[in-house]
């Protein structure tokens, strides 16, 4: 058997072998790292069950968690290394998105993309590099601005690098129009006084995106009482006790600089407060983690998430 057919009978026999596989569960942290749940979803079209949704920043953020990590053919340990479709397959699943394994049957999930114009962070990409494979043989994750996160070959590590030249395939996996209820409003949102512990910052910050500077000063409060040092039993650092991998997916170099702590987490509750559309739940998914409260549709059952939901939200509205 000719080297072609030994590879080409490798990918049916990974086809065949993906119809039969079942995600395992994955943790994903944020915060406070109170919770490991993840969402579950249906693999039908890659729709979630959840009616929040998860937004392409969430996806992009799940995706930066792996760069560096090395490129291992068949590979889906975010561990030792994973290929194309396999970082796709766990920062999807991650999410609460149960996709194919291999990238020909990924390329078909979702919806079509028309044009690179067209275009969001989080979509997928592909390419049909070889007549030796059926269907697409490249995926990667587009991140905007022309860029794209992948997992190229033997011998490189997952890593950032411009969209090389036009996908074949452009694909969709989350749904579009997140709901915005109960949203605050983005622009030059509440400011907080001048004697407020890093009041520039987060005024800046506020401004940026949206959040109220009143709330991400109580969030502050309440993490850390403004102790840009502190450190807590879980291992969550600085004035927003940020986890470390929550950190790094954010872009947070130094989670004790308040600037960037301030920022990250502006962002990160910007996100959250536009998957789940009130303040109260993205408060809790701050704490516990976002898989908690669409598991539970609401505010989880922890004493902890309740007591933190309950403490920031008084603050803000004194």
């Amino acid at each position: 058997m000719s080297i072609d057919n030994v590879t080409a009978r490798i990918g049916q026999i990974q086809a065949r072998l993906a119809q039969f596989a079942t995600a395992p569960t994955s943790a994903t942290g944020f915060a406070n790292q109170l919770t490991t749940e993840t969402v579950t979803a249906s693999a039908a079209g890659g729709t979630p069950t959840d009616a929040a949704g998860v937004g392409g920043d969430d996806v992009v953020a799940e995706a930066r968690k792996y760069l560096g990590l090395p490129y291992v053919w068949g590979g889906t340990n975010p561990e030792k290394g994973m290929d194309c479709s396999g970082l796709v397959k766990v920062v999807y699943r991650n999410l609460g998105y149960d996709l194919p394994r291999v990238s020909n049957q990924q390329a078909q999930a979702g919806r079509p993309v028309a044009s690179m114009a067209d275009a969001k962070p989080g979509d997928l990409i592909a390419w049909d590099n070889s007549s030796r494979n059926n269907g697409v043989d490249h995926i990667a994750i587009y991140i905007g601005d022309g860029k794209m996160i992948e997992a190229p070959r033997t011998g490189l590590d997952i890593r950032i690098v411009d969209v090389p030249s036009t996908p074949d395939v452009i694909r969709r996996i989350l749904p579009d129009g997140a709901s915005a209820a109960n949203t605050p409003a983005r622009g030059a949102a509440a400011r907080v006084s001048e004697g407020t512990p890093y009041a520039g910052l987060i005024n800046a910050a506020a401004a940026r995106t949206g959040v109220p500077g009143e709330l991400l000063a109580a969030v502050a409060k309440q993490e850390s009482g403004f102790n840009p040092r502190a450190v807590s039993p879980a291992g969550a650092q600085g004035l927003m006790q940020l986890m470390p991998g929550t950190a790094r997916g954010l872009g947070v170099e130094n989670p004790f600089d308040p600037a960037q702590a301030i920022d990250g987490a502006a962002r990160l509750l910007r996100s959250l407060i536009d998957r789940f559309g009130q303040t109260d739940l993205a408060l809790a998914a701050y704490n516990a983690g976002p898989g908690a409260v669409a598991r539970y549709d609401g505010v989880p059952p922890y004493r902890e998430t309740q007591n933190y939901v309950r403490n920031v939200m008084a603050m803000v509205n004194d």
